[in-house]
């Protein structure tokens, strides 16, 4: 198995355990995201899961609970990455022209760890994150050119109702890297 592969397992692992540990009457609670509740943070997960299967020609079926909606997604993710063919299928992407591995490694598997902290802070779950996911996460963020930056947080500056970042919220220097990553990203630490 290649390392993108056991980082996608890891992190999905992760946040799968926050979905089981959601209590139904929490699935409305508001999440950091000012649009979206606990089960609305699943919903963009999996749907961003299934934008990932399309250049493989594989799609997801509707699930009823949002829990089943993950693992599936989960499933069909871990089957590309098993599938050398599918997963160095090269597809263009808003970053250019990446093969379906490297797409999903800079999409959805970072996307799991912010969402899985989004999930756990609606739900009143631990919040830590990873520290070596921490440290990719932010790594990556600081190398962004802020023009870039400026675009990730205009919304549908990607496509109507997209939203990749909301606006920094300041948080002390030498706070934690997980609070600095989370300001940075938009989001209240």
């Amino acid at each position: 198995m290649g390392e993108i592969a056991e980082r996608y397992r890891r992190r999905a692992e992760a946040f799968e355990r926050k979905v089981a540990a959601v209590h139904p009457e929490q699935w409305g609670n508001q999440s950091p995201c000012a649009k979206w509740t606990a089960r609305d943070v699943v919903d963009h997960v999996v749907t961003m899961h299934a934008v990932m299967l399309t250049p493989v020609a594989r799609k997801l079926e509707p699930a009823d609970d949002p829990l089943t909606a993950f693992q599936e997604a989960r499933a069909a993710i871990e089957d590309v990455l098993d599938d050398p063919v599918a997963a160095l299928t090269e597809t263009d992407t808003p970053a250019g022209r990446l093969t379906t591995e490297q797409h999903i490694d800079q999409v959805v598997s970072d996307d799991l760890v912010l969402h899985g902290w989004d999930l756990a802070r609606a739900t009143d779950q631990d919040e830590t994150m990873d520290p070596a996911d921490v440290e990719r996460l932010w790594e990556i963020a600081v190398a962004i050119p802020p023009e870039l930056m400026t675009k990730y947080r205009t919304p549908g500056a990607f496509g109507e109702g997209i939203e990749v970042y909301g606006a920094e919220v300041p948080v002390e220097p030498d706070a934690p890297l997980q609070d600095r990553l989370l300001g940075l990203l938009g989001r209240e630490p």
